[in-house]
């Protein structure tokens, strides 16, 4: 006998009004869960935490449940309101920022920024930084990392330039295979039409934006904002004197950088250099 469907609370947030629709087309169309997962790209057991909340919808569901179910929109519509929600007041406006800019240019000392994580970096970069959390919410962190790195696949492409301390390449995060993939796919960004990376090299010395990262977004209004980040907290800085000591602080570091294709030619290198995991 299967068991009941648990009860949903759709007036608690914008996700459980998600998974409340979702059930409700689905039973409307006489769909078990496992007969509509099969009809899209996502497993039986991950859409029944849709359905109930537990997880954040993946970026690509939203578009497929409006086109199988014709629900002109609602899901997208819903997701959206479901990104926002899913992150602390205090990094709600850096995310709508970050999802409005035109052009975004970061700096990070010590690990690969979230839009270039691949997924297993990601997660061991998770399970690092918080060795007690559940698999249900390392899902969860991977999920919204998702939806923000869709952001580089979006219309119209925002263009992306990055510059990584060398510390990020050498500071391996998963063991050298989940590494080896994490360099790779930075040196396939190194030099595309819509991204470009640069390494700060260790010979550099100190400079101005050493202790934290910095991201700077250009906006369609032509507007500049700049987000630095530590461990434990963000600034927003808005006010253009502010932004304008920032993006000269970023332009001196790259021009003190590697050019992108010695930035790929060195990712490549330590690369190439990491153990083999099955020789000791």
């Amino acid at each position: 006998m299967p068991r009941p469907s648990r009860e949903l609370t759709p007036e608690l947030s914008a996700r459980h009004l998600f998974g409340a629709k979702l059930r409700g087309y689905r039973e409307d169309r006489s769909l078990t869960l496992e007969a509509l997962a099969g009809k899209l790209t996502i497993s039986k057991s991950h859409l029944a935490r849709v359905e109930t909340a537990e997880y954040m919808p993946p970026p690509e569901l939203p578009a497929q449940l409006d086109e199988l179910f014709e629900a002109g929109g609602i899901f997208t519509e819903l997701y959206a309101l479901c990104k926002k929600e899913a992150h602390p007041d205090k990094f709600r406006r850096r995310m709508e920022l970050e999802a409005q800019a035109l052009i975004i240019r970061e700096y990070t000392p010590q690990i690969v920024p979230g839009l270039l994580q691949t997924e297993d970096y990601a997660r061991a970069q998770f399970r690092t930084h918080n060795p007690k959390a559940s698999e249900d919410e390392i899902e969860e962190l991977w999920t919204l990392r998702l939806s923000r790195q869709a952001l580089l696949l979006g219309e119209p492409r925002p263009d992306y330039s990055v510059i990584l301390d060398e510390a990020v390449l050498r500071r391996p995060y998963g063991g050298p295979h989940v590494m080896g993939e994490q360099l790779a796919a930075l040196a396939d960004l190194a030099l595309t039409p819509t991204s470009f990376v640069q390494v700060l090299p260790f010979s550099h010395g100190g400079h101005a934006l050493a202790g934290g990262s910095l991201s700077l977004w250009t906006l369609d209004s032509g507007q500049q904002v700049a987000y630095e980040e530590s461990i434990s907290s963000g600034t927003l800085l808005e006010e253009k004197a502010e932004v304008l000591a920032k993006v000269r602080a970023y332009d001196l570091l790259s021009a003190s950088a590697l050019s992108p294709i010695k930035s790929a030619d060195l990712i490549r290198s330590v690369m190439e250099a990491l153990p083999d995991e099955h020789h000791p």
